[in-house]
């Protein structure tokens, strides 16, 4: 895979789980009648969300997208369209996802100790052993509702109404409907985020997000089917196919020194090092290019940023804007990048304090 090429798709990604509390967005099938369940408070259902900790399951997560996003073949699951995903977990941090991708598939094993990621397509796999925290979640298993959503309650809920709207059936399980509405004054493109909280487990089975002025999802992180108990313990073990290339984060991330300015972009929106503004909905990502980095973009990724990006200049000075429903970044010439889930005027005015 040419991973500069698609370097701008996965910072694009990196702003929706930054900026809106989300990764992946997926969209569930066969709703059903929404069952008759006891009432319960906002507050008392935020707070069982929270604390609340997930036993072992394994299910179908179904993507369909519509963001708006790029259409790039090596990373589908952006694109809008549908898609789908498989999770297993243990219920204490042992983790399994398989996400298809055309005719090949990507596997990413975490066993407790070490987290794997095998390319089937290139037969490559990369290795990272835990250090100090074990069980932090990568960037990957925020395609697990509960994960997604635990994520924009704990961001969002001292800056939103939050509401029970009725109840859902989700992968065949009953759940309450609970409902983020940023408050008045958050300046955000989201208008409501839904997450669907299993009635036994508290358990969050779906997320989805709108946008202003749209009556559809812009998309939704849920489960189709789901399977609560323990799951075979081979499912946490892996092992490096015969001939498959082994490296490490280390060393991959010692390849693209490169410093090319999608790299910049990518290192702010996955929160390394990031500047932070604002509070809320309405928080804003920064970050600065280093000036020499700006000189070395190939002309295959400045293709792709001009192909995706549109030209804008003020008061800040000038640069280009990438937009989505539901995020936007903004890459000044002289290097600086904003990015949120807010309208370009916010960058505009954000993007002045970007050290």
């Amino acid at each position: 895979m040419n991973k500069r090429k698609v370097t701008l798709a996965v910072a694009t990604a990196g702003v929706l789980t930054g900026a809106a509390g989300l990764s992946l967005l997926a969209m569930p099938a066969g709703a059903g009648q929404p069952p008759s369940l006891p009432d319960v408070s906002a507050e008392s259902l935020v707070e069982q969300v929270m604390t609340a900790k997930p036993g072992a399951f394994g299910g179908t997560v179904e993507v369909d997208n519509k963001l708006g996003l790029p259409s790039i073949a090596e990373i589908p699951q952006l694109a809008d369209g549908k898609h789908s995903a498989r999770i297993w977990t243990d219920g204490n941090g042992k983790l399994r996802l398989a996400l298809p991708n055309g005719q090949s598939e990507q596997t990413i094993v975490d066993d407790g100790k070490t987290t794997w990621s095998w390319n089937s397509q290139d037969n490559e796999v990369t290795k990272s052993e835990h250090k100090d925290s074990p069980k932090e979640s990568n960037g990957e298993k925020a395609i697990d509702p509960a994960t997604a959503a635990k994520e924009i309650v704990t961001k969002t809920k001292e800056f939103s109404d939050i509401t029970v709207d009725g109840t859902a059936r989700v992968a065949n399980r009953a759940a309450y409907e609970l409902v983020l509405s940023p408050k008045p004054t958050e300046k955000t493109l989201i208008r409501e985020v839904r997450i669907a909280v299993d009635a036994e487990l508290k358990m969050p089975l779906r997320v989805a997000v709108l946008t202003n002025g749209a009556a559809e999802p812009a998309g939704t992180v849920g489960f189709t089917q789901i399977n609560v108990g323990p799951q075979d313990a081979k499912l946490f073990e892996f092992t490096p196919p015969a001939n498959a290339k082994v490296t490490t984060p280390e060393a991959k991330e010692a390849q693209a020194r490169e410093k090319l300015p999608e790299a910049g972009l990518e290192a702010a929106l996955q929160g390394e090092d990031p500047q932070i503004f604002g509070t809320g909905w309405d928080s804003v990502i920064g970050a600065r290019i280093p000036a020499d980095a700006m000189t070395q973009v190939p002309a295959e990724a400045q293709g792709l940023v001009d192909r995706f990006t549109k030209k804008v200049s003020g008061s800040w000075g000038s640069g280009k804007l990438f937009t989505t429903k539901v995020a936007t970044i903004l890459i000044a010439d002289d290097g600086r990048v904003v990015a949120g889930a807010v309208p370009e005027q916010v960058l505009f005015d954000t993007i002045g304090q970007v050290k």
